[in-house]
Formats: structure tokens, C-alpha cells, sequence
């Protein structure tokens, strides 16, 4: 039985001791979600009293990194809301004249003034979300998504 285990030794630390012997740990990059390939740019959302929110819905996959900017124009206070969406990712972070807040979760934003938001996030839990503005009926007053 010795002899497996030293196999298996060798099997997982070779390569481990290869990679620090290697290049510096700032040259080997980020894996997986963190990585550029694994990142995408979304349309800006805008909040604008009577204008769309959006041109078309957002088609996401699962496990992908998002990043998105929201503008309100400051003609209305205005919210967006989707607790449903919310809890279906991972907000990494906020970014708000550039501070950078990192929440567990969150409800919905409102804008008082005009101003931008950007939000970093994974997508996570497929299915069918919207965000919209609490109150609004009309289409055009949301942004269907979904995440496959």
C-alpha cells in the first residue's frame, strides 16, 4: 500500500513544486471566474424618467463574471429593484465615485441625482429574472433576464 501513496505523493506535488519554482506568483494569473477570458461587459442600464431602461433583455451564463454600469439623469428619483435577480448572482462590487462597496446582497438601488453606478457580479442561479422600477407597469420600464 506504500508504494500507491508515494505514487499519489509524487502524482500532486510535482506539479505544485514545478509551478513555485516556477514563475513569481504574480505571473501566474487568476483561474476560473477571476480570469479575463471569463469576463463580459454589459449594455448600460439608464434610469431616466420615461425613457427605456434598457434596448434589448440580457442572456447570461452561468458562472461568467458581468460588469455594468447603471445612469440615472437626475430628471426623476428613481429605483430599480430585483430581489429575485439579486439573489440569483454574486455581487463581487459596487462602485460608486469610486468607492467601492462590496455587499452580501442587495434589494434594489435608488438614484436621488444624477450620477453612475458600476456593479461587478457572477452570475449564478439559472432561470428568469427582471429588474425594474418598483411601481412601473410598462415594458419598456424593465429589463428581462436571464441566466442559462
Amino acid at each position: 500500500m506504500k508504494p500507491i501513496f508515494a505514487a499519489l505523493a509524487v502524482t500532486v506535488l510535482t506539479p505544485a513544486l514545478v509551478l513555485a519554482e516556477g514563475a513569481p506568483r504574480d505571473q501566474w494569473g487568476r483561474a476560473g471566474i477571476l480570469s479575463s477570458a471569463n469576463k463580459a461587459d454589459l449594455p448600460p442600464i439608464t434610469l431616466s424618467s420615461g425613457m427605456p431602461l434598457a434596448d434589448a433583455p440580457w442572456v447570461l451564463t452561468s458562472g461568467t463574471y458581468y460588469e455594468f454600469e447603471i445612469e440615472g439623469d437626475g430628471s426623476a428619483e428613481l429605483a430599480l429593484e430585483g430581489s429575485e435577480f439579486f439573489r440569483a448572482i454574486w455581487i463581487d462590487e459596487i462602485v460608486v465615485n469610486d468607492l467601492e462597496i462590496r455587499p452580501l446582497g442587495l434589494n434594489s438601488i435608488e438614484f436621488d441625482d444624477a450620477g453612475i453606478m458600476e456593479v461587478g457580479f457572477v452570475a449564478i442561479k439559472p432561470g428568469q429574472y427582471v429588474l425594474r422600477i418598483p411601481g412601473s407597469t410598462g415594458e419598456t420600464q424593465r429589463l428581462d433576464i436571464t441566466i442559462e
